[in-house]
């Protein structure tokens, strides 16, 4: 059994969660808020400039020059290519990249990042790839699930969004973490196994309180209340 078949068996009832969430539903039935998805888009967009930063931070503690390539391919693919489509979506809705870069960060996505960047300069290379492992797998994971809804890829809003997560470039993308953690992961001690098997499911939990942030649109809830 590889790292990842072990890492599977422990994250997949979370991850099944997801497929049920109203949020990830919305998008595979069409019928999510239009405001609540530009909210999604909009701090989706300022995660995935501080998840960049772990795929930096592993490609300098890479030990050769295999692993610190890839690490600088899957940073560039989510600085590009994923990314993209959430500039996309902005200039169908009239936001600029300069205001998506200005993004407030919500309390879920500040927390969640902080927690990323965190184990990753802790810790070696092994932290690094274990911090973005869910993100990247678990998106390429719905975006397959969610293809296979009727009309999920053919929605005039969020049809695109389903068609790039289960594309083969992003397939690619999350098969990369997936060889890479496993690579990684041969010949740990099993105490360095635990640690990366512990990073992966808390960040499948704040995967699952993301998609809550943007089914609420919520952002700091004392901030909110002082606002009121």
């Amino acid at each position: 059994m590889t790292f990842s078949d072990r890492l599977f068996k422990k994250i997949e009832p979370v991850w099944n969660s997801y497929l049920e969430h109203p949020f990830i539903k919305g998008i595979g039935e069409g019928t999510l808020d239009k405001e609540k998805f530009i909210h999604y888009m909009q701090q989706d967009y300022v995660y995935l400039i501080e998840y960049s930063r772990v795929f930096a931070i592993g490609s300098a503690k890479a030990n050769d020059i295999e692993t610190m390539t890839i690490f600088a391919n899957l940073l560039h693919g989510t600085m590009n290519f994923e990314m993209d489509l959430h500039r996309e979506y902005a200039e169908k809705f009239g936001i600029s990249n300069e205001q998506l870069e200005a993004t407030e960060p919500s309390a879920i996505v500040t927390a969640y990042t902080s927690y990323m960047i965190s184990q990753a300069a802790l810790g070696g290379v092994e932290n690094a790839i274990a911090a973005v492992f869910a993100c990247a797998w678990s998106y390429n994971w719905i975006g397959k699930k969610l293809a296979e809804w009727p009309g999920a890829l053919d929605h005039e809003l969020y049809g695109n969004w389903v068609k790039m997560y289960s594309s083969d470039g992003f397939t690619k993308i999350a098969d990369d973490c997936l060889h890479l953690i496993n690579d990684i992961a041969k010949d740990k001690p099993e105490h360095e196994l635990k640690k990366m098997e512990e990073i992966v499911i808390q960040t499948s939990y704040f995967e699952y309180m993301f998609w809550d942030m943007a089914e609420n649109t919520s952002m700091w809830p004392v901030k909110e209340l002082a606002d009121a």
